[in-house]
């Protein structure tokens, strides 16, 4: 029973139940693990290019015309030599440019802000290095047959279904513009299917949106899902956040040992050093131009006080014992901060004691 009973605890705490501390989401994000949809950037960038092309076709309509004008006009009129090519080739590949560079630019922008508006700034190489395991053709076939897959097939079929029916509609209801393109002129007809192409765009996009709304909230439920740890997961990392115990207690040991070293080489400016006689020391300095009250700089109990008299003695400074008050300093005064206002005048009367002995006054 208690074999059973400590299995199915390791096993509740191999199971991913909590959710991601901030140092996993950031770990993450470092990797370029990230909830993200590509449907959001493919809907971003057609609705960007689509509305593009709506406000900016008459000018898009000019440059073609240009293009067919001169062609007719100019171009077919000319020798066929090797400078007149070079000269048609760069007029039509700069006509070319002013076309379709508009609109690659607005659906780069039309990218990045997609991008940014799901992850923000984030770069990462993690995502793109090389790794053996993706060649791996058993890893494949699991991927290929996985239920995110299935889900993903799904996506697909419902985004052919949203966009057919969204362009279905727009040509359903403009049959009848569609029924007469044939009686009427050429460039009638070319306005009429660049609104219709336009229009379709516009609401395909909009549908396509729609639903990529949807894939980035199954995007981010997924990707809570992949990140999730388990208790063990939380355990682990606040020890490595905080360190091996082993390693803090020798640090805390070697800031013990450099504080103690101060500590000693302070007594030596002391004016005194009060004792119990033999488990309490405190030393005082007191410097009428630094500070208003006496200064405790160094106090120990036992070893470090045996130590304190012992370097006292080495450089001459005064012990005077008092039992009382070396406890009652010992308890309630801190090494670098004047003594309590209640030891005033006990203290002043040693420290008179020991400029008389010293002939300061």
């Amino acid at each position: 029973m208690k074999l059973l009973l400590s299995l199915d605890l390791q096993l509740f705490s191999g199971e991913k139940t909590e959710k991601a501390t901030p140092k996993k989401r950031q770990d993450s994000r470092k990797k370029g693990q990230v909830a993200k949809s590509q449907d959001v950037n493919t809907a971003i960038v057609l609705l960007a290019v689509f509305l593009f092309l709506l406000f900016a076709g008459s000018y898009l309509k000019n440059i073609i015309l240009y293009i067919f004008t001169h062609s007719f006009n100019d171009y077919m009129m000319m020798p066929l030599t090797e400078a007149n090519i070079q000269v048609i080739f760069l007029d039509v590949l700069k006509e070319l440019v002013l076309f379709l560079g508009p609109i690659m630019l607005v659906a780069m922008l039309a990218g990045i802000t997609a991008n940014f508006m799901q992850v923000g700034t984030l770069f990462s190489t993690e995502a793109i290095q090389p790794k053996l395991e993706k060649m791996d053709p058993i890893k494949g076939f699991k991927r290929i047959f996985s239920m995110r897959a299935i889900v993903e097939l799904l996506k697909s079929m419902l985004k052919i279904a949203f966009v057919g029916v969204a362009a279905f509609a727009v040509l359903w209801l403009r049959i009848d513009e569609i029924l007469i393109l044939s009686q009427k002129s050429v460039g009638t007809a070319m306005v009429t299917l660049a609104s219709l192409t336009v229009q379709m765009g516009l609401i395909a996009s909009a549908a396509l949106l729609f639903l990529s709304v949807l894939d980035y909230l199954y995007q981010k439920y997924d990707f809570e899902k992949n990140i999730r740890m388990s208790k063990q997961d939380i355990k682990d990392e606040h020890k490595n956040i905080e360190g091996d115990p082993l390693i803090k207690s020798k640090i805390k040991q070697r800031q013990r040992e450099m504080a103690m070293r101060r500590m000693m080489q302070e007594v030596p400016k002391a004016d005194v050093v009060i004792t119990n006689p033999t488990h309490f020391a405190i030393a005082l300095s007191y410097d009428e131009t630094k500070s208003d009250a006496p200064i405790v700089v160094a106090k120990g109990v036992d070893f470090v006080a045996q130590k304190i008299k012992l370097i006292a003695k080495e450089n001459d400074v005064i012990a005077v014992e008092n039992r009382p008050l070396a406890r009652a300093l010992y308890s309630q005064a801190e090494i670098g901060q004047a003594i309590p206002e209640e030891f005033f005048k006990a203290v002043a009367e040693i420290l008179a004691y020991v400029y008389r002995i010293q002939n300061k006054i």
